[in-house]
C-alpha cells in the first residue's frame, strides 16, 4: 500500500465562519498565527494580491512570493452591517471595510473597539492580526 496523503487542512482556522478548509495558500494561516498579515505578489509580472493567490491572473505563473500587509491604508469606504449572513448572526452590529494600501487593496472589518463615530473615509488605518473568542484566526482594521 502506498503512503497516505496528509490534508492540510490549516484554512480551517480562519475567520468566524471558515468556508475554505483548503487552499493553495494555507501559509496564510501560519503567518497569522506569527502576528502576520500577509498577501502574495507575482515573481514574474509584478501583479500584488490581497487576499494571496497561489496563481497570477495576469501572466498565469504560480511563481508567486509572500509580502507583509504593513504600514497604514487610506479607508476608502465602509459600512455598518446590522443584518449578517448564517454564521455571523451573534457579531452584529460590525463594519466592514475597504483599505487603499497603493498597490493592493484589502478588504475585512474594522477591529470592534473603535467608535463608530471616529470612523471617517479617508482616515489611516493598518491591518493586524485577531484572534476571535473560538479561537479562530482572522485580521481587522485598526487605527495608526
Amino acid at each position: 500500500m502506498g503512503k497516505k496523503r496528509e490534508v492540510d487542512d490549516r484554512f480551517n482556522k480562519f475567520g468566524t465562519v471558515s468556508f475554505t478548509a483548503i487552499t493553495k495558500t494555507n501559509d496564510f494561516i501560519k503567518h497569522l498565527e506569527d502576528g502576520r498579515v500577509t498577501g502574495t505578489k507575482c515573481l514574474d509580472c509584478g501583479a500584488v494580491f490581497f487576499p494571496p493567490r497561489a496563481d497570477c491572473c495576469h501572466c498565469l505563473s504560480s511563481n508567486m512570493e509572500w509580502f507583509d500587509v504593513s504600514g497604514t491604508g487610506k479607508l476608502v469606504t465602509f459600512s455598518k452591517l446590522t443584518f449578517a449572513p448564517i454564521g455571523f448572526e451573534e457579531d452584529v452590529p460590525y463594519c466592514i471595510a475597504l483599505l487603499d494600501y497603493g498597490t493592493y487593496k484589502v478588504f475585512g472589518r474594522i477591529a470592534s473597539s473603535i467608535p463608530e463615530e471616529e470612523i471617517k473615509v479617508g482616515m489611516q488605518m493598518k491591518t493586524k492580526t485577531n484572534t476571535v473568542s473560538n479561537g479562530q484566526l482572522n485580521y481587522v482594521f485598526d487605527k495608526a
